[in-house]
């Protein structure tokens, strides 16, 4: 049963039972329950949209040299307006965010594992990251787990807001795959929780953590959120969070068995996943 069955089937279903109770009993998230969609204006929803393609091609671009591109474009918007989008929007490297690029309070530091590193098989290293998905109306967050060597993706999670359950929920899927040797994510607050961070070393998992120059040190998820928006959300106008779910389902599936890609010398990420090859130095 879906998601959005099981919300369904809450509210036909409702009893005497506290609706925390319910939750439990239904496995869902008591935040995806009580949460209401951002009500924002098409102009809003636009904007962000162009936010997001700007910043997937030029991951670089700090807030103030988007703002000018923006304003090239005949978009009428300052940089604090940009920087509060940013913000929210849950993308890294554009300015300081209070939610995403921040460590959790009193995280312990845990450090890069890879500069240097020869991956030479599945499951040697696994990325974290999370990208903004747009709706035609609202939002979503997306969250991936992907194998380094292979490029295939373990797991993945959708939500509408950035709270940290359906990072969790993508964790677990993920090691109920397997359990990779390093699991590299950036220092958000998400990666630097105590559910997080105690999760990886009980599974038998070494924490690798990015410093500065974060885009290069997860080049890998981030050419996966530049494919997935070229071949499929920027093509698509999902109406709901139900579509935009069954989208990227079908996008997932065929990325990992049916897309080649070149630097596997023309073969599908799950052919790789699936066998053993020469590896690859960061």
């Amino acid at each position: 049963m879906s998601r959005a069955e099981r919300v369904a089937l809450l509210e036909r279903e409702a009893s005497e039972l506290p609706l925390v109770s319910q939750a439990t009993l239904l496995g869902l998230n008591r935040s995806g329950l009580y949460y209401v969609p951002v009500a924002a204006s098409p102009a809003e929803l636009a904007l962000r949209r162009r936010i997001d393609e700007i910043y997937t091609e030029y991951p670089s671009y700090g807030v103030r040299r988007l703002t000018a591109q923006l304003n090239r474009e005949k978009i009428a918007v300052n940089h604090k307006a940009v920087a509060r989008h940013m913000r929210e929007m849950g993308l890294a490297g554009i300015s300081p965010r209070r939610n995403l690029s921040r460590p959790a309070p009193g995280h312990a530091a845990y450090p890069y594992l890879l500069r240097g590193l020869v991956v030479d098989h599945p499951n040697h290293v696994w990325g974290i990251d999370i990208t903004y998905v747009p709706l035609s109306r609202s939002w979503l967050y997306l969250v991936a787990v992907l194998d380094w060597f292979s490029r295939y993706v373990i797991a993945w999670e959708l939500d509408p807001t950035l709270h940290l359950p359906f990072v969790l929920v993508a964790v677990e899927r993920a090691l109920a795959v397997a359990t990779p040797e390093i699991w590299n994510s950036d220092q958000g607050s998400h990666f630097t929780s105590p559910q997080y961070i105690e999760r990886l070393p009980a599974a038998g998992v070494r924490i690798s953590m990015d410093g500065k120059g974060r885009a290069l040190d997860n080049i890998f998820t981030e050419r996966l959120w530049r494919t997935l928006k070229y071949e499929e959300v920027y093509l698509k106008e999902y109406n709901s969070p139900r579509e935009a779910r069954l989208g990227l389902s079908r996008y997932f599936d065929f990325y990992n068995h049916r897309r080649l890609h070149q630097s596997l010398r023309y073969q599908t990420p799950a052919e790789v996943y699936l066998s053993k090859g020469a590896g690859f130095t960061l």
